[in-house]
C-alpha cells in the first residue's frame, strides 16, 4: 500500500483526469473493476500517496456523486477544469490520466523531484521499440525517423505550477499538458517511465490489467 511522504508532498496538487467517455474502450473505462477496486481509485491511491491535495475530474453526470469536479468536452479543457480547483500556493501540479492505473508512487516522485531540481515540466519516457514511420495525408510514407531520437511518454507529468497555468491560458489543445509547455517554450525533462503504467484504451487492456492486479501489483 502506497505511503504518503509528507515531505515530499508539501506544496505538490496532482489533477486526476477520468473525464472521458471511453469511446474506443466501449464505456468509461475509468469505472471498471481491476481487482478489488475501480481503475479510477487506483490511480487517485498513487496521487494522493505523492501529494498534499488531489483534484479529480470526472464526467459531468458523475461528479457530484463522486465528490470531484466536471470535466470539459476535451482532456485539455478536462484539466483547466482541474487546474481552477488548485491552490494558487501550490508549487508543483501533476497531471494524471487514471487509464493508467498501475503509476508508481516512485514514478510520482521521480517527476516531482526533477521539477523541483530545476525543469519547467518532467514526464515518464520509454524508449520505442517499433520502427515509427511518418505518413501524409495519402497514406504513403514522408519520412523514417530515427528511433534512437524518440520515446514513449506516460503520465504522471509534473509541472511548475505556473508554468502549467501559463501554458493553459487561452485554451489551447494538445495530447499532453507537456505539449502545451513545449509550445510555450518551457523546458521538459524525461525521466525512466515504468513499463507496468500501460494506458487501458482497449477493452483487452482491461483483461490484462486484471491479470495484473491478480498479481499483485
Amino acid at each position: 500500500m502506497p505511503t504518503h511522504d509528507d515531505s515530499r508532498a508539501r506544496g505538490v496538487w496532482t489533477v486526476v483526469v477520468a473525464g472521458g467517455s471511453g469511446a474506443r474502450f466501449g464505456g468509461p473505462k475509468q469505472f471498471a473493476v481491476v481487482g478489488a477496486r475501480r481503475v479510477l481509485d487506483w490511480s487517485i491511491e498513487a496521487a494522493r500517496a505523492s501529494s498534499e491535495g488531489v483534484v479529480v475530474v470526472l464526467p459531468a453526470d458523475r461528479a457530484e456523486a463522486e465528490g470531484g469536479v466536471a470535466g470539459g468536452a476535451t482532456r485539455s479543457e478536462s484539466v483547466r477544469c482541474g487546474l481552477r480547483h488548485v491552490p494558487a500556493g501550490a508549487e508543483v501540479i501533476c497531471v494524471h490520466d487514471a487509464a493508467r492505473p498501475f503509476a508508481s508512487v516512485h514514478l510520482f516522485g521521480a517527476v516531482i523531484d526533477a521539477v523541483r531540481a530545476g525543469a519547467d515540466a518532467a514526464v515518464p519516457a520509454l524508449p520505442v521499440a517499433d520502427t515509427i514511420k511518418q505518413v501524409g495525408p495519402d497514406g504513403r510514407v514522408v519520412r523514417t525517423p530515427d528511433r534512437a531520437s524518440l520515446v514513449a511518454v506516460q503520465t504522471p507529468q509534473a509541472f511548475r505550477a505556473d508554468v502549467l497555468r501559463r501554458a493553459h491560458e487561452g485554451s489551447p489543445e494538445g495530447t499532453d499538458d507537456a505539449a502545451l509547455v513545449e509550445a510555450a517554450g518551457g523546458s521538459v525533462a524525461t525521466v525512466p517511465g515504468e513499463r507496468i503504467n500501460r494506458k487501458l484504451t482497449e477493452p483487452e487492456d482491461l483483461e490484462w490489467a486484471r491479470a495484473t492486479a491478480g498479481a499483485e501489483v
